[in-house]
């Protein structure tokens, strides 16, 4: 029973939680990043990197391109190393494969997030489970400006 407590809390809601992941966390990595100026794949991560965050972009589409002053990569395995934020823009579909994907790295984020109208609980508990924080549906943007401001 302790157990299901313990993962659960790794399941982030609150503005307390929220806050300590932008204070604590600098490097993200965008599952999904665009190169379109109107995504929010493109304009979510570049108001991040305006304020001081480290972005890596990932999406075989754009491989090999620059975003952000890092070259896109392909998947999370080729980043150049431990990001502390996995920000993932990807249908709830797509969740359970890259919950796997993040379980099996060599090193573990301390948060993955899954953007605003993107929620999968079978993708969320394993990595909850795995000590890793979770926050479904909310966009980093607006949440950061309103916690931390700009």
């Amino acid at each position: 029973m302790g157990s299901m407590i313990d993962w659960r809390a790794n399941l982030i809601d609150d503005e307390d939680g929220l806050r300590r992941i932008f204070r604590e966390n600098r490097t993200v990595a965008v599952l999904g990043a665009k190169i379109d100026r109107a995504a929010p794949a493109y304009y979510v991560p570049a108001y991040l990197d305006g304020r001081g965050y480290r972005i890596l972009p990932v999406n075989p589409t754009f491989a090999g391109q620059e975003l952000f002053g890092a070259t896109i990569v392909g998947t999370l395995s080729e980043l150049p190393g431990p990001v502390d934020v996995i920000d993932v823009f990807r249908r709830p579909e797509y969740l359970p494969g890259h919950a796997r994907e993040i379980l099996a790295l060599p090193w573990r984020p301390q948060v993955v997030w899954f953007q605003l109208g993107i929620r999968n609980d079978a993708a969320a508990e394993p990595l909850a489970r795995a000590g890793i924080r979770v926050v479904q549906d909310r966009c980093m943007m607006p949440d950061h400006r309103r916690l931390i401001g700009a």
